[in-house]
């Protein structure tokens, strides 16, 4: 097995070092061709044997730079070979629609996305009145949002004018000692007012007996003390006679001796 860094090189025995001389001169006129490596821009269909090409797959393709240019964008050619009879296909690239263009060897799949497949292409005059419309198209939806911020404006003017006359209005009304006028009270107090008026007139009815006597409120205490004066009356109970009331005083609970139940004797005491 040879090393990987080699320090020492072999020379033949008829290596001649002034036969290898170093040539300049002009460069190589013509069309400059590379190996690159590509994906197939679009999906085609060969001619020769009808093997389909999709999108996206690999090849290892020449590219050469033509002479042809558009707005000073040079155009590039590109050489493949089919992967089922090997015929060769040329594309280029298209700048001013920015896209490929087909050559020869093969025939580009229909799609309907783009513009030169069955549609009629765009000439200059169409393209002019086109942008012209839709320059109108944005020019009027700017003058309909311009009207709407306005009118939206105005509305604003026509509520602040509104608030600054009824405030004017009611300072106009108001007396020089400050005191506003009984019939001009606002509307709001007059309605608070009429409720205020309605509750008090539904509590005096239901308040109210028929003949129009009061309804006296009676406590707790006296429903009692007359329930039991009513009681006393009727049976005849004297106050000595009635019991006592309850108390809930805490009372000492004294512990019972279970000595003499368990037959425990306890011990007198000598002294």
């Amino acid at each position: 097995m040879s090393e990987r860094k080699v320090l020492q090189k072999y020379y033949p025995p008829d290596f001649d070092p002034a036969a290898i001389t170093r040539t300049r001169g002009p460069k190589p006129a013509g069309p400059k061709v590379q190996t690159v490596r590509l994906m197939a821009p679009f999906s085609m269909k060969c001619v020769p044997c009808g093997e389909y090409i999709y999108k996206g797959r690999k090849f290892n393709a020449r590219k050469e730079t033509t002479d042809e240019k558009y707005l000073s964008i040079p155009i590039y050619r590109f050489y493949i070979r089919c992967t089922r009879c090997s015929a060769e296909i040329t594309f280029k690239t298209d700048p001013k629609n920015m896209d490929y263009e087909c050559e020869k060897g093969a025939k580009r799949n229909f799609e309907p996305w783009r513009l030169g497949g069955g549609a009629k292409e765009e000439t200059d005059e169409e393209r002019l009145d086109r942008l012209e419309a839709e320059e109108a198209e944005k020019d009027a939806m700017g003058e309909l949002e311009g009207k709407m911020v306005d009118a939206k404006r105005e509305m604003q003017i026509a509520d602040a004018l509104d608030e600054i006359r009824t405030r004017n209005a009611r300072n106009e009304r108001v007396g020089k000692d400050g005191n506003v006028e009984v019939g001009l009270k606002d509307e709001r107090d007059e309605e608070r007012e009429r409720l205020e008026r309605e509750i008090e007139e539904a509590a005096r009815k239901a308040f109210t007996t028929e003949s129009g006597e009061k309804v006296r409120r009676i406590g707790k205490d006296n429903v009692f003390e007359e329930a039991l004066e009513k009681g006393k009356i009727e049976h005849g109970v004297k106050d000595e006679e009635l019991m006592p009331p309850p108390t809930f005083k805490r009372g000492i609970k004294r512990k019972k001796d279970f000595s003499a139940a368990l037959g425990i004797k306890k011990k007198v005491a000598l002294v």
